[in-house]
């Protein structure tokens, strides 16, 4: 059901889109799919956070704190009352209050959604099925980029594809379609 269900919106932030300091491969497709899950969170009363990254870094070289890159994006605009978490580490729970926010409203299940889906969206997803949660990331709302190794350049689509094979050990992979279906059916036996 919904109510024991939350939206996470993990870094979908300036730097990653085209202009920013980290633009990643397709951000904005990711991000519209993403604004449809958050859309339906917020119409039927669902619980949803955003989940924004400022780096501590001396040298950091995006994310710095006090500048625009930090903002959540526009296509998910952050409304005056809904909570942020702000993290420092790729893991979202790590350091932050986001356990004690979900476990404040009683949720077992959160639906992933975000930025980048090697590094913080993995983190996330592995720590929150560790944390005893359901985890179901949303493939189509999440965006990653070009990796590389040693010569080798692996493709952002690979990167993807490779890391959401992994986290099906770890709870569900949907696409974000799905997950509407799957919680209108939820709420319809409710």
């Amino acid at each position: 059901m919904l109510t024991k269900t939350a939206l996470l919106l993990i870094d979908i932030q300036k730097d990653y889109f085209p202009g920013g300091k980290y633009p990643l491969v397709n951000p904005l497709d990711a991000a519209k799919q993403a604004y449809m899950l958050l859309q339906c969170f917020r119409e039927h009363g669902g619980h949803h956070v955003h989940i924004q990254h400022i780096s501590k870094k001396p040298d950091a070289a995006f994310f710095i704190s006090g500048k625009r890159g930090t903002d959540i994006h526009d296509s998910v605009a952050h409304f005056e009352g809904e909570p942020i978490v702000y993290k420092h580490e790729p893991n979202s729970f790590l350091n932050t209050n986001l356990l004690e926010l979900l476990k404040s409203w009683g949720i077992e299940r959160v639906v992933i959604t975000g930025m980048m889906t090697h590094m913080c969206v993995d983190a996330t997803a592995r720590a929150a099925s560790d944390l005893g949660f359901q985890v179901i990331v949303a493939e189509d709302a999440c965006a990653t980029r070009d990796l590389k190794y040693g010569e080798t350049t692996i493709p952002a689509e690979l990167v993807h594809k490779s890391f959401l094979a992994a986290l099906k050990s770890y709870g569900k992979v949907m696409k974000s379609e799905a997950i509407l279906a799957l919680l209108a059916a939820e709420q319809v036996k409710a």
